[in-house]
């Protein structure tokens, strides 16, 4: 059993020595992962765990791979793309240029989903998607664009019910036994490395998705995250969130008003 304390030294020992700062980590979560990734590693205490961490660099960076990755498939909650299609889509398209920042980008199903549903309304071409993420091995698979082919019917079921324009296999090349991305749905998109925990806004956008990333963190830096992207939001910018996440224990709660409340769309209102 990981003892509270032992957990916090290690955590506060991994800032820094690394300056990855996962202290305000929803602390059930942080243990449960750390269990996983001992019990994957055969290690057996967290002093063992600590002291390979702190040593050695390529076994840190194995750590935080499998630490931060988290679950996502293409159009995930066709509910919630088909209101950014009638809420959201039409508003930004009013714009010349459109800035979009995806935090916690994971291995870029959300980035291609959204690049989708910009090409389908004609707004990819002056659209830069910027997406980032903590994971440096999940960006690289993100900037790749490579899925396996078994994943496909579910994303093309997902593609449909989110109210596809077109037939999902126009969007990738089958080759073996893997789809790999058009590259036109790559060209708008810069990936790059930002962690929400302690870096800061990097520029003015239009739309920001963060998507069943908060509900990793505890309060704190949940309200420190949402004030990040208010700072990084254009004047009626919109915020999209996770179905499990909300603005209700921001400081900036008020700052915002509900684009569609079930699927956690907000623009940010003053």
């Amino acid at each position: 059993m990981i003892n509270s304390s032992e957990l916090k030294e290690l955590l506060e020992s991994i800032r820094f020595v690394y300056g990855y700062d996962f202290t305000e980590y929803a602390e059930a979560s942080v243990m449960r992962r750390i269990d996983h990734f001992m019990k994957g590693n055969n290690i057996t205490t967290l002093q063992e765990l600590a002291g390979i961490l702190l040593r050695d660099e390529n076994f840190f960076a194995r750590f935080v791979q499998e630490f931060t990755v988290n679950v996502t498939e293409m159009f995930r909650d066709p509910n919630f793309y088909q209101s950014l299609r009638k809420n959201v889509l039409g508003r930004l398209a009013t714009y010349p240029f459109i800035k979009i920042w995806i935090a916690g980008c994971s291995t870029g199903e959300e980035v291609y989903s959204i690049a989708i549903l910009l090409k389908e309304e004609g707004l990819l071409d002056r659209s830069v998607i910027y997406a980032t993420d903590i994971n440096q091995k999940a960006l690289q698979a993100a900037r790749d664009g490579i899925f396996s082919m078994d994943l496909m019917k579910n994303y093309t079921s997902n593609y449909q019910k989110a109210g596809g324009k077109s037939s999902f296999s126009d969007y990738y090349i089958a080759k073996y036994n893997s789809a790999l991305i058009d590259k036109s749905l790559k060209q708008n998109v810069v990936f790059s490395i930002h962690n929400l925990a302690v870096d800061r806004s990097f520029n003015e956008f239009q739309l920001i998705l963060c998507r069943n990333v908060l509900i990793y963190f505890n309060q704190s830096l949940q309200n420190k995250v949402i004030n990040l992207f208010y700072e990084s939001l254009c004047p009626f910018g919109f915020l999209a969130l996770g179905n499990k996440e909300s603005l209700l224990f921001s400081d900036k709660q008020k700052n915002f008003e509900d684009i569609d409340k079930r699927e956690k769309i907000y623009i940010k209102a003053n």
